[in-house]
């Protein structure tokens, strides 16, 4: 049986990149492109003497469970979260973001596999994939973003993911922060701030979009929605302080942790457009963590040409000129 193509009228549309509706559309196509990486450029094998050497049984533990959090929500929002916001692009260049963001965030995601399997056995990756699939806060957390994106309406989705791409990851990253502050752990927390980079970007992006939709709320819906959004933030805040105790009790960092995530709770809320939350700055935060943040290059090898200055190699053919020595 043929398909009739008479009797469906709806055309299929091009891209046109040279049409733009939104400029923000193709700044962001292009600063995306422009920090494009790959774990397997990161020579994480270079801190195995640190992790043998310079982390006790305690701090090793406390350093995988973290990593195997993030691999959790790094899969959320690679598999489900942006690609619940793809329907709702108000542009095809904004659907070629999403698409981009898709992608990297798989990137992500792997990462953090590449550290295991640097540092860890097979045993003790399995041991850790199990107990971060069945940890009742990473669980809590993920069903309820996982909720926004399948059954939220558009602006509830973009609320979701950027509550996890500026606020929940962060209860993780501030470990490899850390002993990146303290000159440890240099080449997986290099990793790290590349999957920073990238963060900054998809939730400046994602909250711009959300913006623009709030925007055309009434006055009294606006108000209504904002009570949502910050009863959302709120449950999500006190699920994270339990976790933030589970992991860093022991380890003696749980204050810390938490101040981080009040400012990064109240980042996300800026990224929307909206007030912060909590009293904390930057200025409460540990300095040692918060210089990890910055994105300027601490590890760049002009060889592999890695770093979160990330550049990419120059090419150019071959000729026989080239063999005259």
């Amino acid at each position: 049986m043929n398909y009739d193509t008479k009797r469906d009228a709806t055309n299929y549309a091009a891209i046109n990149w040279n049409s733009i509706e939104d400029s923000i559309d193709k700044y962001t196509w292009e600063k995306l492109t422009s920090q494009f990486w790959l774990d397997t450029r990161v020579p994480v094998s270079n801190d195995l003497d640190d992790w043998r050497g310079k982390l006790n049984d305690l701090e090793r533990h406390t350093y995988s469970k973290v990593f195997a959090g993030l691999t959790l929500l790094d899969t959320l929002q690679s598999q489900d979260g942006n690609v619940a916001m793809l329907d709702d692009a108000r542009t095809m260049q904004e659907r070629a973001c999403f698409n981009n963001i898709i992608f990297m965030e798989s990137v992500h995601a792997k990462s953090y596999s590449t550290v295991f399997s640097t540092l860890l056995s097979t045993s003790e990756i399995d041991d850790l994939f199990e107990w971060v699939d069945h940890n009742e806060y990473m669980q809590k957390k993920a069903r309820i973003i996982n909720h926004y994106y399948q059954e939220g309406t558009p602006l509830q989705k973009k609320v979701a993911s950027v509550f996890l791409e500026s606020f929940l990851f962060y209860s993780g990253f501030y470990t490899p922060l850390w002993y990146l502050g303290n000159n440890k752990m240099i080449n997986a927390a290099e990793i790290i701030k590349l999957i920073l980079r990238d963060e900054s970007v998809h939730g400046t992006y994602i909250g711009y979009k959300f913006q623009l939709g709030f925007n055309e709320l009434s006055e009294e819906k606006q108000e209504e929605f904002r009570n949502w959004m910050y009863d959302l933030l709120y449950e999500l805040y006190e699920n994270e302080e339990k976790y933030a105790e589970l992991l860093y009790d022991e380890i003696g960092w749980t204050e810390e942790v938490k101040t981080f995530l009040r400012y990064n709770a109240n980042k996300a809320l800026m990224n929307l457009g909206q007030d912060p939350l909590f009293p904390d700055t930057a200025a409460d935060v540990n300095p040692v963590v918060m210089n990890g943040i910055s994105t300027s290059s601490s590890n760049h090898d002009f060889f592999s040409q890695v770093g979160n200055s990330y550049l990419l190699g120059e090419v150019e053919s071959m000729s026989d000129d080239d063999y005259d020595i």
